[in-house]
């Protein structure tokens, strides 16, 4: 087996195939790791393909993949994360009680916020996970534009997934204050799958860890 990674192009010709493939992979995940992802299997099965190419299109969110080669030349995609981004510093200002630092200015700090991570059991144990990050860092890094050189990343996820803390420790990330479902969701931009009317404790407990990574852009 052979793994390459790739950023998922949005204008591509054939971005349904690409959805296609990205819906697999997704619905799998959430099969597999129910509780690793804010969203469920129940909501997103029932999501059109319009949905999910909508998802590879957004012009807020890059999407990184590992695809999966075998021997006979049959490919799969087997592990994904996705940055949305630049994020202004209004919306990326944490809620008062999160303990998260206050951010700073948009001309000095770009802005990041990475979500997503996942890989298949399968084909764990080989750091595709760490692999699929440095791809979206190197990306982060060789961004062409007018951007801040230094660049922030920030993730949020559930404390019981121990795995993925330890994942990220190793890749340089430091605590950085706590958040709701809720704040996820919307700092994720799936306002989406946020309830109308009043939330419950599921939604606004305060128990989700924040971690942050600087990066420097090459230049």
């Amino acid at each position: 087996m052979e793994y390459h990674f790739i950023k998922v192009d949005r204008e591509e010709p054939d971005i349904h195939t690409s959805a296609t493939k990205y819906k697999a992979l997704r619905l799998e995940a959430l099969r597999q790791s129910p509780t690793a992802f804010s969203s469920t299997l129940e909501v997103e099965s029932q999501f059109s393909d319009s949905v999910w190419i909508s998802r590879l299109q957004n012009a807020e969110k890059e999407t990184f993949v590992c695809v999966a080669t075998a021997k006979d030349g049959q490919s799969q995609w087997v592990g994904q994360v996705t940055l949305r981004g630049p994020v202004p510093a209004e919306e990326f200002l944490p809620p008062a009680g999160s303990e998260q630092p206050t951010p700073a200015p948009d001309d000095e700090v770009e802005k990041w916020q990475m979500l997503s991570l996942y890989t298949l059991p399968s084909h764990r144990g080989m750091k595709l996970g760490s692999r699929l990050c440095e791809k979206a860092f190197e990306f982060l890094r060789s961004r062409d534009g007018e951007g801040a050189r230094r660049i922030m990343v920030r993730i949020m996820v559930k404390p019981e997934n121990v795995a993925t803390l330890r994942l990220y420790d190793g890749l340089g990330f430091e605590r950085a204050g706590y958040c709701t479902l809720e704040e996820a969701l919307r700092a994720n931009g799936d306002t989406g799958l946020i309830p109308a009317g009043t939330l419950d404790d599921h939604y606004t407990t305060r128990s989700g860890i924040v971690m942050v990574l600087p990066l420097e852009r090459m230049r």
